[in-house]
């Protein structure tokens, strides 16, 4: 699935502020169609209703995580090709290889510039 400026992108992370410069990046970058969840939970129902071209999520939130959001997402085979990008401030290698092996598209750790998420992108787009 390719990401284009018209791909509705969601971003999941527990801090509002995060969200709102994970969008604010997005936004510079010329997505203009991005929506939020505070946590995977509330994300994976909007996933549910609504078709998104990429997600962006946070690794560590409660009451459901990153990763358990990411397993959810792929164990659903409309979603087995959803581009998502896990972010996360802590750069553990374990993490890494868990989140390749739950299906992840890439991995970028926080904080990130809107060329860093870009390369993220259009590498996922490349693939």
């Amino acid at each position: 699935m390719t990401i284009n400026r018209k791909s509705q992108i969601l971003v999941v992370d527990d801090s509002g502020t995060t969200r709102s410069i994970v969008r604010k990046l997005l936004v510079q970058l010329g997505y203009s169609d991005v929506d939020e969840a505070s946590d995977g939970a509330a994300a994976l129902a909007k996933i549910n209703e609504k078709l998104y071209g990429l997600v962006i999520s946070d690794w560590n939130m409660e009451p459901m995580n990153g990763q358990a959001l990411l397993e959810h997402v792929r164990a659903n085979k409309k979603f087995t090709d959803l581009p998502f990008i896990m972010m996360t401030a802590q750069s553990d290698p374990d993490k890494i290889v868990d989140a390749k092996y739950a299906g992840v598209s890439s991995f970028i750790s926080k904080p990130f510039s809107a060329e860093a998420l870009l390369a993220k992108i259009s590498k996922i787009n490349a693939e």
